[in-house]
């Protein structure tokens, strides 16, 4: 199992790994860190960021170091900072070439490679092994492997080994397809290699822009680890989250589920903005942990749960009421402080499927509105006629429960208000309702007294985590002070986070790095501006081919960066426009996705 309880927090006792001055996993809280997106080679620039970034908490940096050039400037910036009082650890991001790696271990405290890229090339080939075929290959990588172990014992650098979804190895992809399970492989391999060499200083990282393919790839990871009693930190981020609303819920439900599960020593929010914008985004999921109350939660309802839904996505089972639950998507509940009905009492949203008008009435969205009450679970016997009961956890007792066997078609409303751990307890609900054959359709509810950004942060791993693991048939986001059109915003991009509910664009953005030849920033403000319309269409915006054209597999198109200034476009992993000058790439960007979606 990859965590000791579902349904109250335990934290994963990873081996601690020493990075410089920095300590992580055992009993060391989670660490924050970011990465730069300067020109390396530019060092000015590059120093000044650094320098912001850990004015912002970051306790650790990376830095982009494609070549021999950027490998041998680490020192230098590792002695600037010393001179300006900055103690902060770094960390050369290398792909592609071992040699860097070893060049840069050598004066980095911590060198990061990705197992799809470090020996194997990418070209997205269909490759066949015969089982001894593939032995030998990973004999190959072993021996390019150990010269890098041997030089960071020798200068005790810590390493990272970071998979990435969209840089598997075409060996890996022909033998596990493009799969969590492909991912976890990916890490083991080299992990194997490290224990042998007696090498331990290795921290692990399994990103995916999805962040329900992240949660499951790490999920499966800590499994797979615990069988072959390894210990070794995790690091966790939803790679090319985007940046705005969007790249905030995804990073708090791939990131935080994870650390509500015990798992995570320390993490990155990879947003597409200036870097120490990442930290207070980090920092806030990281907090959600700091509450006694959090910690010590047991619920009242004992755990019975089947683990498998946790590393495969399966919606809970239920029938249908009204139109919420089975087959139908989400449903979405709206209140708050404005008018929401106009004069003849029909809604003014055009998306929302209910709205509330009071605590007692959620009012239909039909063209003719019907009132429904709300009644609580103690109520039921006398309103038999209700299709809407609140169940909280006060009353969440085994003898309270049982009235829900006389009430087959109503739809419960989970209010987890009163929850000091919000997520553990609806958990050890729904295992109640699966134990006892209970398919009511279940609608979750919780307030949140603003939407600042820690809420915002704290509504999305609340949420999230649920529909990531199959649990909920709808959302009623509530806020004392937001308006229902933020309430309403935030809903819906919890939805279309988890795969749960598609109503807009969804892109996927890299937060920029020493490698992009373009502003990522601005770039996708324009692509946003000119392609929101395409509801359901997934968008990739990349700066380079590092992770771009791996990220196609879970995007339908794409714009990535070919060099100064040209831009590259695809459709799936798919080529289908090279070399278009930047200042006419949005341009050719929609009218190449018009054109595709018309045929």
């Amino acid at each position: 199992m990859f965590t000791q309880s579902l349904t109250s927090y335990n934290r994963r006792n990873a081996s601690v790994v020493n990075i410089g001055n920095c300590s992580l996993g055992g009993a060391n809280p989670v660490r924050l860190q970011s990465m730069t997106n300067t020109d390396t080679l530019d060092f000015e620039a590059t120093l000044a960021q650094i320098i912001r970034m850990a004015d912002a908490g970051a306790e650790l940096v990376r830095i982009t170091t494609p070549t021999i050039a950027e490998a041998e400037l680490l020192a230098k910036y590792k002695r600037a900072l010393a001179d300006l009082g900055y103690k902060v650890p770094l960390i050369a991001d290398v792909h592609f070439n071992a040699a860097v790696a070893e060049a840069a271990a050598r004066s980095c405290d911590k060198v990061r490679i990705n197992p799809g890229n470090y020996v194997d090339k990418k070209r997205f080939k269909a490759l066949e092994y015969t089982d001894e075929e593939y032995r030998n290959e990973v004999e190959r990588i072993r021996e390019r492997f150990v010269p890098l172990i041997q030089i960071c014992k020798d200068n005790g650098t810590a390493m990272r080994v970071g998979t990435n979804h969209g840089s598997l190895s075409d060996r890996i992809m022909s033998r596990y397809g493009d799969t969590p399970e492909g991912m976890v492989e990916s890490v083991m391999e080299f992990l194997r290699i490290c224990v042998s060499e007696n090498y331990f200083e290795v921290v692990i990282s399994m990103k995916a822009s999805n962040p329900i393919v992240m949660i499951q790839a790490v999920r499966l990871l800590v499994v797979k680890m615990h069988e072959e009693q390894l210990h070794f930190p995790l690091h966790l981020g939803v790679t090319e989250a985007g940046n705005d609303t969007e790249g905030r819920i995804k990073s708090a439900i791939g990131i935080g589920t994870l650390l509500l599960d015990g798992i995570g020593d320390t993490i990155r929010v990879s947003l597409t903005e200036a870097p120490e914008k990442e930290l207070p985004v980090a920092r806030a999921i990281a907090e959600y942990l700091d509450n006694p109350e959090f910690k010590n939660y047991k619920p009242q309802l004992s755990e019975q749960a089947e683990v498998s839904r946790f590393f495969k996505y399966r919606k809970r089972k239920t029938r249908a009421v009204l139109n919420i639950g089975e087959d139908n998507v989400p449903a979405v509940i709206i209140s708050g402080k404005e008018p929401l009905l106009n004069e003849k009492g029909i809604k003014k949203t055009d998306v929302a499927d209910y709205i509330s008008t009071s605590d007692t009435l959620i009012v239909s969205t039909k063209e003719n509105p019907t009132a429904l009450q709300i009644i609580k679970l103690s109520e039921s016997e006398e309103h038999g006629n209700s299709k809407f009961i609140e169940v909280s956890e006060p009353i969440c007792t085994e003898s309270n429960l049982e009235k829900l066997n006389r009430l087959p078609d109503v739809v419960i409303i989970l209010d987890t208000d009163s929850s000091a751990s919000p997520v553990h307890f609806a958990r050890s609900f729904f295992f109640y309702l699966e134990s006892h054959n209970l398919q009511n359709p279940v609608i979750l509810k919780h307030t949140y007294p603003d939407l600042s950004e820690s809420n915002l942060i704290k509504a999305a791993l609340e949420f999230g985590a649920l529909f990531t693991d199959g649990f909920g048939d709808g959302i009623w986001l509530k806020s004392d002070k937001a308006s229902a059109t933020e309430t309403e915003h935030i809903a819906f991009g919890i939805l279309q986070a988890v795969r749960a509910r598609i109503t807009r664009t969804e892109y996927i953005s890299c937060p920029s790095c020493g490698r992009t030849l373009f502003d990522l920033e601005s770039t996708v403000a324009k692509v946003k501006a000119a392609t929101s319309h395409l509801t359901g269409v997934k968008i990739a915006v990349m700066g380079c081919i590092v992770n771009g054209p791996g990220e196609m597999a879970d995007a339908d198109y794409g714009y990535v960066g070919a060099g100064k200034a040209k831009i590259n476009l695809y459709k799936g992993q798919t080529i289908v426009k090279k070399n278009i000058p930047e200042a006419d790439a949005v341009n050719e960007l929609l009218k190449f996705i018009e054109e595709d979606r018309a045929k």
